[in-house]
């Protein structure tokens, strides 16, 4: 787990759109997916359902999901010496 992949859950669970999320952090559609992907097999579950209309945090992970995602990222940029840091 990366730094970079929280940043973009995040970004992608704000925009609810990948492709708006991966223009938001300056990344490609195909990588910020596959960065996605890869960071919901580390930690377990998946954080969004997908449709043909966008992506959503899961239902039944909503808060835990999003959550878990900001808390680790805050905790990441705290240890570095970060203060206020986000996306």
């Amino acid at each position: 787990m990366t730094i970079q992949q929280l940043k973009y859950a995040v970004a992608v669970a704000e925009c609810g759109n990948v492709t708006a999320a991966s223009q938001k952090v300056f990344i490609s559609q195909p990588s910020l997916t596959a960065a996605i992907h890869e960071l919901e097999r580390e930690i377990g579950i998946s954080i969004f359902s997908r449709t043909n209309k966008g992506v959503i945090v899961t239902n039944e992970k909503r808060m835990s999901g999003m959550e878990l995602i900001k808390r680790l990222y805050s905790r990441v940029i705290k240890s570095m010496g970060f203060q206020g840091a986000m996306v």
